[in-house]
């Protein structure tokens, strides 16, 4: 059974598979519907996604997919560590513009749960780091929205140590959240 922890934002959570290791290396369930579903956690996942970043401080995010089509995620690093950012965007919650992160790494093999009204992104902290995740609605170019990583309302935090983050052309042209009609 996987250990399930709550994060600052009660709905984000931080999960950890059990992980069996001997002279051979590994092996470990990152997902088991049963399981999950016996935590409470009754998503329908429908596609996982993969990401390469070849340089440290790359920064994706803050991504969220507009209804029909908005997606929780569950997302873990295959290789290397990243920031993992999840701001909610509900806004009728009284968490709404607040942000909590967690350090993803290959090491510690835990995983976030970021539900539907979250904005994700992440930062990685290493070159050459592999993300993995899973998301629950399929991806639409249509509902697919970006808000800036360096929001002035909203203020990540993210350990950029006076570097520039490695930005795509759409999120560093992305809008400010207030700006956004939020559609949670």
């Amino acid at each position: 059974m996987p250990a399930v922890r709550q994060l600052d934002i009660p709905d984000v959570l931080e999960i950890k598979p059990k992980v069996f290791g001997d002279d051979r290396g590994f092996f470990s369930e990152t997902f088991n519907s049963n399981k999950f579903r016996e935590k409470g956690i009754t998503l329908d996942w429908v596609q996982d996604n993969q990401s390469l970043s070849r340089e440290k401080y790359t920064l994706r995010g803050l991504h969220y997919q507009e209804p029909p089509f908005a997606q929780a995620k569950l997302v873990r690093v295959l290789r290397g560590r990243i920031l993992d950012v999840a701001v909610d965007i509900r806004k009728d919650s009284p968490t709404f513009r607040q942000w909590v992160t967690l350090e993803l790494s290959a090491e510690e093999f835990n995983q976030i749960l970021v539900p539907i009204g979250f904005a994700h992104g992440f930062l990685t902290l290493e070159p050459d780091t592999e993300v993995l995740y899973k998301v629950s609605a399929p991806y639409s170019a249509a509902h697919d929205r970006s808000i800036r990583f360096d929001d002035p309302d909203i203020a990540v935090q993210w350990p950029l140590a006076d570097h520039a983050p490695v930005l795509s052309t759409k999120d560093a042209a992305a809008p400010v959240l207030r700006e956004i009609a939020v559609p949670f």
